[in-house]
């Protein structure tokens, strides 16, 4: 099929999944009020690939038909900085605030096939081959995947990971004659309404789970059994005008049970193999896949920089603390471009001939990210003031008696009442409306907490420069040169 266009993906939608939000199932994910504006989007991003194909295409190695260039499985620096340049173009449409568009997991399956020798130890070939051919199809067909790789929280008392067996979390119940049937539940699957398939693999390690727990496979969404359970939606409704980013880019989320279900013995990529579970994500799964999420975060940091400098612009904001909250966000912008750059720079193998990028400069972004985007949206919400609150809307706009006294009373310094009001509410979505809590909120956790993320930073820290600095002073001879002792008296 090669690279889809926004209504082939429109239409690969059309399938039975058992999808909810609130009390109603979905019966169809293009038209349901709470769903049409973020399908139609996802669709945009199928045709941009299309509109962009310098940026966003390239040939298949194997069959030369044209795919998204996440797809990729870079082999030098050419590679990293070529997909550079697709998965901006994708960031860019969102202005960062989906945070899963197909080309994430596009890259993520492109890293493990890259490292396929990491899925074949232990007695896993079988599992390793049948992922190498998944990430074929995945390619070639321009699938929209989604994932849900966390456990449910049930007692973290016992930790985040299933300690024995725990009937509760995802696990293999028995074989059949086609495949193993599986049984639990997981969480999160964002984009669930607008995905083709599902992806499971490991979040971490689980040292002390039951072998029954350790399982990677893709599936259907529409495959029986599985059930999907949305939040409430953030997408209140479709007008651009009123709502120019909840009304498309509600990227949704959702609890995944799995009831039953059979998933193919070709579709299996670790079957309760607890040795593969915890050992393939520890070498280039981050460095690979921070690529894509940075690239995303920095979108997102300038947007939000040229967003809240168009606001005190347009109310000719100038005191020297609206300065120095605007340089804030400039400096996590510039901090964010210069991260991803130092890490494609010293981009280099890591092995079986898949290069990533430098995983130092990207983890400390990744640190420092969870902190950075309240920040932001506190910054919009002061910058803002109570102009965020004060946006007529369309109808108001449009009301032969009210317009000419709009247009007085509430213009810009250097805009019309109209481009005012677009202003201060695109800011309010951004920042203040529920979509703009839910990316907060996702974006504390989105790589992990800061804490947790602070402490991984410390735990894989290159110290060699920073001990050799230290050792100078600990390691050297005490005793005081010549020249400075005291002179000592002749007798």
């Amino acid at each position: 099929m090669a690279a889809r266009t926004g209504q082939q993906f429109l239409r690969g939608l059309r399938d039975r999944r058992e999808l909810w939000v609130g009390a109603e199932k979905v019966r169809s994910m293009v038209e349901h009020p709470a769903l049409a504006g973020a399908a139609h989007a996802l669709a945009e991003v199928f045709d941009l690939q299309h509109r962009h194909a310098d940026d966003c295409l390239m040939p298949d190695p194997e069959t030369g038909e044209p795919i998204n260039v996440s797809h990729m499985i870079p082999g030098c620096h050419a590679d990293i900085h070529r997909r550079h340049r697709g998965l901006e173009r994708t960031a860019e449409y969102s202005v960062g605030l989906m945070g899963r568009t197909p080309d994430y997991m596009n890259v993520t399956f492109a890293g493990f096939a890259g490292r396929h020798d990491e899925w074949a130890i232990n007695g896993n070939e079988q599992g390793a081959d049948n992922l190498v051919r998944y990430q074929k199809k995945l390619r070639r067909d321009d699938i929209s995947l989604t994932h849900t790789i966390v456990h449910s929280t049930v007692n973290l008392a016992k930790g985040k990971y299933p300690v024995g067996f725990d009937p509760v979390q995802l696990h293999k119940v028995e074989e059949t004659a086609h495949g193993i049937i599986v049984r639990g539940s997981r969480v999160l699957a964002t984009l669930a309404p607008f995905a083709d398939e599902l992806a499971v693999y490991p979040g971490g390690p689980m040292p002390d789970a039951a072998p029954e727990h350790a399982l990677s496979f893709c599936i259907p969404m529409d495959t029986p059994g599985l059930k999907f359970i949305c939040r409430d939606s953030v997408s209140v409704n479709t007008n651009r005008f009123e709502h120019p980013l909840s009304s498309r880019f509600d990227e949704q989320d959702a609890f995944v049970i799995f009831d039953d279900v059979e998933v193919p013995r070709e579709r299996l990529f670790i079957d309760a193999n607890l040795a593969i579970y915890n050992s393939v994500m520890k070498t280039s799964w981050w460095p690979n896949i921070m690529q894509q999420t940075m690239i995303r975060a920095q979108t997102k940091l300038e947007f939000a920089y040229g967003l809240t400098a168009r606001m005190a612009e347009a109310i000719n904001l100038a005191q020297p603390q609206a300065q120095q909250m605007l340089g804030e966000i400039a400096m996590f912008a510039e901090f964010a471009r210069a991260a991803v750059y130092a890490a494609e720079q010293a981009a280099r193998p890591y092995g079986n001939g898949l290069w990533c990028c430098d995983v130092r400069p990207l983890i400390a972004l990744r640190a420092a990210l969870p902190t950075w985007f309240p920040r932001v949206n506190e910054i919009i919400r002061l910058i803002g003031s109570h102009n965020l609150l004060t946006t007529p809307s369309r109808a108001a706009l449009a009301d032969e008696a009210l317009r000419p006294l709009i247009d007085r009373y509430l213009l810009g310094s250097d805009i019309d009442a109209e481009r005012r009001s677009r202003l201060f509410r695109l800011a309010w979505d951004f920042a203040g409306t529920a979509l703009g809590s839910r990316n907060e909120q996702y974006e504390r956790f989105y790589l992990g907490s800061s804490a947790r993320n602070l402490g991984m930073a410390h735990i894989l820290a290159d110290r060699t420069r920073a001990n050799r600095l230290v050792d100078r002073f600990l390691l050297e001879e005490l005793d005081e040169p010549a020249a400075l002792r005291p002179a000592v008296a002749a007798s």
